[in-house]
C-alpha cells in the first residue's frame, strides 16, 4: 500500500541527491516539474514508474541499491560547499548534490562524511550522536595534569558534558604538541572546546576515525574512498 501510494515528490527528488527539499518546493512552486506530463503541486506523489521532468528534461532515477556514501578526508581550510574540488573528484554517477554528515568546522579537516542521498544523510546524522569518535588535537604547549583531568569532564560552556573515553599525549614537534582524544558523539567544535576551556591554544583539530570507520593512512588528503556495505550497515545500526 505504501509504495502504491508513493513518496511526496521533494522527498523523492532530495532521496536522489538532486536537491534538498526546500529547493525541490521551491521548483514546484516555480512551475519547473512535471510528473507524468501533468504540472506538479506540492501535494504531488511519484511512484517508480512515474516520469518526473525539470524545465522539460527527464530526471534519472537510479536504483536504491546503487546509493552511496563516501569519505574523504578533507584538508583544513577546505571547503566543503557545492563548488568544492574535493566533492568535484566524486564520481558523476554518484550524484548532483552531496550531503556532509556532521562536518567538521571549516578550519579543522580530517574525516568527512558525504552522499547524495537526503534521506540517507538524516539517518547517519542521527547516528553519529550515538558513535565514539576520534580526533587528533594539536595545540601550543603541554596539558598539565589537572587540565587534563579537568578536559575529561567534558564540560561544555552551554552546561552539558560530553562522555570522554580517553584522552592522551601523543606527541608533536618543537612546542606543538598532539592528543588523541575519543568520546561519545562529540563534534569539532565541541573538541576545540573542551581544550580552550582549559586555557589550550587550539592550531588544530582533525577526525580520525568515526564509529567503526578510520581515516586509513593510505588515503592522501584530498582524495575520497566509497563506504563498504558493511562499513555503512555498522554506521547505521548505531541509530
Amino acid at each position: 500500500m505504501a509504495e502504491e501510494a508513493g513518496q511526496r515528490l521533494q522527498k523523492a527528488l532530495a532521496h536522489l541527491g538532486l536537491a534538498s527539499r526546500r529547493e525541490a518546493e521551491a521548483w514546484i512552486r516555480a512551475g519547473r516539474l512535471t510528473v507524468n506530463g501533468e504540472r506538479a503541486t506540492l501535494g504531488s506523489r511519484v511512484r517508480e514508474r512515474d516520469q518526473i521532468r525539470l524545465d522539460g528534461r527527464l530526471v534519472r532515477r537510479r536504483p536504491t541499491e546503487l546509493k552511496q556514501v563516501f569519505v574523504c578526508h578533507r584538508s583544513p581550510g577546505e571547503a566543503l560547499g557545492p563548488a568544492s574540488a574535493l566533492l568535484a573528484r566524486l564520481p558523476k554517477v554518484a550524484g548532483r548534490r552531496f550531503v556532509a554528515v556532521s562536518p567538521m568546522p571549516t578550519v579543522d579537516g580530517g574525516l568527512e562524511l558525504v552522499t547524495s542521498d537526503g534521506e540517507l544523510a538524516a539517518r547517519l546524522q542521527r547516528a553519529v550522536h550515538s558513535l565514539e569518535t576520534q580526533f587528533s588535537v594539536r595545540i601550543l604547549g603541554e596539558l598539565s595534569t589537572e587540565q587534563l583531568a579537568q578536559l575529561s569532564t567534558g564540560r561544555l560552556d552551554r552546561g552539558v558534558s560530553l562522555e570522554i573515553r580517553s584522552c592522551e599525549a601523543a606527541g608533536g614537534e618543537g612546542r606543538n604538541r598532539w592528543y588523541t582524544l575519543s568520546s561519545r558523539g562529540a563534534s569539532g567544535k565541541d573538541v576545540r572546546q573542551l581544550f580552550e576551556r582549559q586555557g589550550a591554544r587550539v592550531s588544530r583539530v582533525l577526525r580520525t576515525r568515526l564509529g567503526s570507520v578510520a581515516l586509513e593512512r593510505s588515503q592522501a588528503r584530498g582524495r575520497c574512498r566509497r563506504l563498504s556495505d558493511p562499513e555503512l550497515e555498522g554506521l547505521l545500526a548505531a541509530g
